[in-house]
């Protein structure tokens, strides 16, 4: 979810998730030819500056766009398709009852501050996630952990309370950071390509080239994040060559400009951020699944997307994107049907419709969207009140205190479905036999298994409306043509700067 705050990004808040390159030397997009200057300095153009330089404490979004892959590095990195890389962790032993890991670490690896990695910061690293204060997005996915042990500099064991097939991919969402570091929400102390330069709040953050970096060196001496308040000033920054690019198109009646001039590129790729109408399952009139259903089939998610998106994007009838193992296109369960959401509500005992009150955050697309969606229930004799709230006040309202009827919001992280197997998830969905089945998934032994049992989930909570998922995002980033290796996919908002070369 496109969350300012914690839990659910990958980001997220909430998050996810975002992955395209190969650890300073993967593939990518842009032009070709040329020389390119190895002391550029590579000037990025973003909506989403962090809360935080902490992922573990609210940095949201904009954290996991600019310091992941880029500062902190994990044991494992995922790749532009999905797959696991290893990263800091050079092997690992699987025991035969699946539950103890053993990993052993990349020699020769420097923290920023100079101190060598060891097997104590990973452990340091996973507590960290795991804190009673932790906000990070994979804390619940990796509450299995049991017992970590040290044995030596260079090995670390994990024991898990119960298999847990996902672990390893989970694990590429954990930040390895030196143990003794301090003030993490304002500085940093990570084994990325880059360390931390100057971050100026409410304009930009700067990443250098870390000369003592383990693996090969970034393509470039040095990358700014600009942030900007809203995408016509974005796309400005790129128009007058403040930035080179930008991380993710917001306007699509903007294009053109770019389409149709020779200096830039505009480049469509895939993305894992759904926008949710999510639903409180525990309050009423939203605990009765044909009301949910009706408010689905009543809100026409095409001419929203077209209205928002104009040709790009896609329609999803569930928490799945198209690039999760178990996906499958059920855009017809709960498809837009007026007379249909009309017999559900009169069934339901709402004939003559009902209100309730949207909370919706105040940054674009959810204004919009929500003004939508009051439009298409007037039709059906629902009446929407909107709400409209800060990131920081959706966070404790809607996530951390569940004190909402319905919300809207959106979801970065990929495979994020088993959400719906946890009932004290904020939106209080609660089907015994989904949380059974994401149980059962998560201990499968193979990887078969695990998407049979997802795609029932999948197939369940699209049946149940568990929540209205309104659209796919697209992934729109916009370069000028003198760059190339740069990030295609929007995955989990992660951005990968290290590969990015700059002409002459």
């Amino acid at each position: 979810m496109r969350l300012n705050k914690p839990a659910l990004y990958a980001a997220a808040t909430t998050a996810t998730l975002a992955l395209v390159l190969t650890a300073c030397g993967g593939s990518a997009a842009g032009g070709s030819g040329g020389t390119w200057d190895k002391n550029a300095t590579v000037n990025i153009g973003s909506l989403y500056e962090p809360q935080n330089l902490d992922n573990t404490a609210g940095g949201g979004q904009g954290v996991t766009e600019a310091l992941n892959g880029n500062v902190y590095e994990g044991l494992f990195r995922l790749t532009d398709d999905g797959k696991v890389d290893k990263l800091l962790a050079t092997d690992y032993t699987t025991s035969a009852d699946g539950l103890t890991y053993t990993f052993t670490l990349r020699s020769g690896v420097k923290f920023h501050s100079g101190r060598e990695l060891t097997s104590a910061d990973v452990k340091y690293s996973l507590q960290k996630v795991l804190a009673d204060d932790s906000q990070s997005a994979r804390k619940s996915n990796l509450e299995v952990v049991k017992d970590i042990a040290t044995p030596d500099a260079h090995t670390v064991k994990v024991t898990l309370s119960q298999r847990s097939i996902s672990f390893v991919y989970n694990l590429s969402y954990v930040w390895i950071i030196n143990s003794q570091a301090k003030n993490l929400k304002t500085s940093e102390d990570g084994t990325g390509p880059y360390t931390l330069g100057k971050w100026t709040r409410g304009s930009a953050l700067s990443l250098n080239r870390f000369a003592g970096y383990w693996g090969d060196a970034a393509a470039n001496k040095q990358v700014v994040f600009h942030y900007f308040k809203d995408a016509t000033a974005l796309n400005n920054a790129l128009l007058t060559n403040a930035v080179d690019v930008v991380t993710s198109e917001q306007s699509p009646d903007a294009l053109d400009q770019f389409k149709s001039n020779q200096s830039y590129k505009v480049n469509d790729g895939n993305s894992t951020t759904k926008l949710l109408l999510a639903f409180n399952d525990k309050a009423k009139p939203f605990t009765d699944v044909k009301v949910r259903q009706a408010v689905s089939a009543a809100i026409d998610d095409k001419k929203l997307l077209e209205s928002v998106w104009g040709g790009y994007g896609k329609l999803i009838g569930s928490m799945v994107p198209p690039t999760d193992p178990w996906y499958e296109d059920l855009t017809k369960v709960n498809a837009h049907d007026v007379t249909k959401a009309k017999k559900l509500l009169a069934e339901a005992g709402y004939a003559k419709g009902f209100s309730f009150t949207l909370d919706t955050p105040n940054y674009d697309p959810h204004p919009t969207a929500a003004t939508f969606i009051k439009a298409q229930l007037a039709k059906v004799g629902i009446t929407v009140r909107i709400n409209t709230i800060t990131p920081d006040e959706w966070y404790t309202k809607v996530y951390k205190n569940h004190d909402f009827t319905a919300t809207l919001q959106e979801h970065v992280n990929d495979r994020d479905l088993v959400w719906y197997g946890n009932p004290d998830f904020y939106w209080g969905y609660d089907n015994k036999q989904v949380t059974k089945w994401v149980a059962e998934a998560e201990e499968a032994t193979t990887t078969a298994r695990q998407t049979e049992l997802l795609k029932k989930v999948n197939r369940q909570t699209a049946e149940d409306a568990a929540s209205d998922w309104l659209y796919l995002y697209p992934q729109i980033v916009v370069a000028s043509t003198k760059l190339s290796g740069y990030p295609l996919n929007g995955l989990n908002s992660q951005f990968y700067a290290y590969d990015i070369k700059k002409k002459d």
